[in-house]
């Protein structure tokens, strides 16, 4: 099992090619809308929780990606899970970077699938953040007990890619992050984000405030 880096290494791109950073497109306001849980929607949460808040938008860049990770993390406290879904070059590290950002963390967020888990530390006195890429992660997060984090999970923030069905059962409060493409053009930038709460953690919690 490789060792968790605490200092960005190895970046590379989420997908050769894939438009995850560096456009210098407008970021514009994302169009929010919340509403009550869709249950024949995609994606669904598994476990036994159920959905306390959900929220819907559109981001039309990867620059307005990063800023809508920023006004994110403004909702984020220690000891909570997000968990990113969405095809290669989604965006979902670009969102990532964001949280970061808003989280006043060291280092440059970058792709973690190299060594499976990154450990930023605070600069600002609040949690740290640990991003995970969990495709490799047979056994779920209890695999991360064998990784030598130099955190405590309770006082960080975890983020997760690729953890939808793995990483569950860690913790009934979770903030489920689904990025889906715009169906149409390649080239199109649009995102779709779900953004679904689970658990008492996120009731009453406006997850379409930005």
């Amino acid at each position: 099992m490789e060792a968790a880096h605490t200092e960005a290494a190895d970046a590379r791109a989420e997908q050769a090619g894939a438009p995850d950073t560096g456009a210098a497109a407008h970021a514009g306001a994302a169009h929010a809308d919340a509403g009550a849980a869709d249950t024949g929607a995609a994606h669904a949460d598994a476990g036994p929780s159920r959905p306390a808040a959900t929220a819907r938008l559109t981001v039309h860049s990867p620059d307005e990606m990063r800023e809508f990770g920023r006004a994110l993390a403004g909702l984020l406290r220690p000891g909570d899970l997000v968990m990113l879904t969405g095809e290669l070059g989604a965006g979902k590290t670009t969102l990532t970077r964001g949280l970061g950002d808003g989280l006043g963390v060291r280092g440059a967020v970058t792709s973690p699938t190299f060594v499976i888990a990154r450990v930023h530390p605070s600069l600002v006195g609040g949690p740290a953040l640990v991003h995970v890429d969990a495709y490799r992660l047979g056994g779920g997060l209890d695999e991360m007990e064998d990784l030598d984090l130099d955190v405590s999970l309770p006082d960080s923030v975890v983020v997760v890619e690729w953890g939808e069905g793995k990483v569950e059962e860690l913790t009934e409060d979770r903030l489920h992050v689904v990025i889906d493409r715009v169906v149409g053009a390649t080239d199109d930038d649009r995102r779709v984000v779900t953004l679904t709460g689970l658990g008492t953690r996120w009731e009453g919690v406006d997850l379409a405030q930005r």
